[in-house]
């Protein structure tokens, strides 16, 4: 089976001149690999700990018994190929279950953020065209007012399973159904639409990102072999699923590798290092928000090495050359650094596993920002210019991906589409440069995003270099520069800073003056007790722009 895509796609999605039609994987399905690590039998798949930290273990054979009869449901219910299947749910083995099932029969998952606010999930659950959705009994009365808000509520139809619930009605349902049987002849299932993500945009309705089983395929093996992760290694998730961090890396992987995962239903600071510990875990998929919060807690990671921890997989999120060094020299564990998108599935480079310690160290703080690393086989990563031009080592410019893990496209977003496929790229809309080694390898690094960078009097600025500088500012906990509307300069550049307690506006600013040139240096300080940041770490600077609002008419002047 092959699809049609408009040749910018088909070019985006090639790696060194081969089609993606043309790459091959172990499975062609989903199912085929369900039926495959079904004979896992009763070896560990899923370990399950709920917010009081009780723990479920799910095996291999029942995980997938329970999700052959979900599927099941979904076919008794008129749901087939490519219909879009929405699932109101948090980090619990069931919202994995409703995945697979769609996976299995070919239907398309349409994940939920139930943190988001309510119009958004009402735009999701009809620009999806979704038909069903399962829904967490929690969640059924903001399902139901989302769906009337676009008049839904006798089109689509709800569909509550809770494997945990004290009803045993939520689950009866699934019991009574057969398992979905296995294909007599393997579905070339490849390029069925599988995930519908709809990314955390800053402005405007969100963009539904169409991923299909191939780019789940290509991503999972390649983080799987730049990772080592084979049947013996034990994972764990504590990232929200609903993004395709936790989806992607620390469910998909495993899956893919038949190894396990330890499931977690909200990550806690005081009990992440022992439970790592208690549960044999090798690999953590975290963003920087989470080492942060560990640093802050003085969580005590003592004997993990010995217990077999490995290192972090960390990406998702402005990671700053000052945590990172904060972070490795107080605990002695390596941050593995990355980079990835949801229209690129999810990672697509890594740091080398291979580095020495002091190599990964100078990697990670001599270049002014982390580096992000080198591409994963599946992809091919380049620095362009606005016109689709590479530009040359150092130079700053956009992160630009093509190869079998970039997605098909923007669903219904066709000027998007043809916009970020321009040039024969995936057009990240990060800015970066690259550096080469010494044995020859390209090394890339992010320096913000492009639609973030401050322009004060036609310079454009980066706000991540400026972040740098903020993070150890006298009294600082945490901050974030902001780019705010000024008549003198039309932007100028503002610090939203989160206080230890004893944080001063002068102290601050002077600090900020000793280290970047006055067009860079934050001009003034707002107080806040949070950051605006997405549930998977990222800055939403946009969204704090009118706290500087005073200060539109200010003309500030360098002392």
């Amino acid at each position: 089976m092959a699809i049609d895509l408009n040749p910018r796609t088909n070019v985006a999605r090639s790696m060194n001149g081969m089609l993606a039609n043309d790459a091959t994987h172990a499975f062609q399905s989903w199912s085929h690999l369900m039926q495959v690590r079904d004979a896992e039998g009763e070896r560990p798949w899923m370990i399950y700990v709920d917010a009081s930290g009780r723990r479920t273990v799910w095996s291999y054979a029942v995980f997938i018994d329970v999700a052959r009869r979900i599927a099941t449901l979904l076919v008794t219910n008129g749901v087939g190929t490519g219909d879009r299947v929405a699932i109101a749910g948090h980090n619990h083995p069931d919202t994995i279950l409703q995945y697979f099932a769609c996976w299995m029969i070919g239907a398309c998952a349409v994940p939920l953020n139930m943190t988001e606010d309510d119009a958004r999930l009402s735009y999701i659950l009809s620009a999806s065209k979704t038909r069903i959705v399962f829904c967490r009994s929690e969640y059924r009365n903001r399902i139901v007012a989302a769906l009337g808000a676009y008049n839904l509520e006798h089109a689509v139809q709800i569909l509550e399973v809770d494997t945990d619930s004290a009803d045993p009605e939520f689950y009866a349902t699934v019991r009574a159904c057969n398992p979905h049987p296995w294909d007599d002849v393997p579905i070339d299932r490849r390029f069925d639409d599988c995930l519908l993500v709809y990314t955390s945009g800053t402005t405007g309705n969100p963009k539904g990102v169409v991923l299909m089983q191939q780019n789940l395929f290509a991503d999972a093996c390649e983080i799987g072999s730049w990772h080592g992760i084979g049947k013996e290694t034990r994972m764990m998730c504590v990232l929200p699923v609903h993004h395709v961090n936790g989806t992607i890396v620390t469910t998909v992987t495993p899956f893919v590798a038949g190894s396990s995962v330890v499931l977690q239903r909200k990550f806690s600071a005081t009990s992440f290092f022992d439970t790592i510990k208690a549960e044999g875990v090798h690999l953590v998929s975290v963003v920087p928000t989470l080492l942060a919060f560990l640093l802050e807690a003085k969580a005590d990671a003592s004997d993990i090495l010995a217990s077999g921890f490995r290192h972090f997989i960390c990406g998702a999120g402005p990671l700053t050359v000052e945590l990172a060094t904060a972070f490795e020299e107080r605990y002695g564990l390596r941050i593995v650094h990355g980079y990835g998108l949801s229209e690129t599935t999810c990672y697509s480079c890594f740091l080398p596993l291979d580095l020495s310690w002091d190599q990964h160290r100078s990697w990670m703080k001599d270049y002014g920002f982390p580096s992000i690393g080198v591409p994963l086989p599946c992809n091919e990563m380049a620095i362009h210019d606005a016109s689709g031009n590479p530009v040359p080592e150092g130079e700053r410019g956009e992160i630009v991906i093509r190869g079998v893990s970039v997605m098909r496209e923007y669903d219904t977003r066709p000027e998007a589409n043809e916009d970020c496929f321009a040039f024969g790229w995936f057009r990240s809309g990060d800015e970066g440069f690259m550096k080469v080694s010494s044995d020859g390898r390209t090394y890339f690094f992010i320096t913000g995003r492009l639609k973030e960078l401050i322009i004060r009097g036609g310079v454009n600025l980066a706000p991540l270099e400026i972040d740098e500088v903020l993070a150890g500012a006298p009294g600082v906990k945490a901050g974030i520069c902001v780019g705010f509307p000024n008549n003198m300069y039309g932007e100028e550049v503002g610090a939203l800073v989160v206080s230890d307690g004893s944080a001063k506006e002068e102290a601050i600013l002077a600090y900020c003056s000793e280290r970047l040139p006055f067009h860079k240096r934050p001009k003034v300080v707002v107080f806040t007790t949070e950051l605006p940041v997405t549930s998977t770490g990222k800055y939403q600077r946009n969204k704090v722009k009118h706290l500087f609002d005073a200060y539109l008419d200010v003309q500030f002047r360098q002392q």
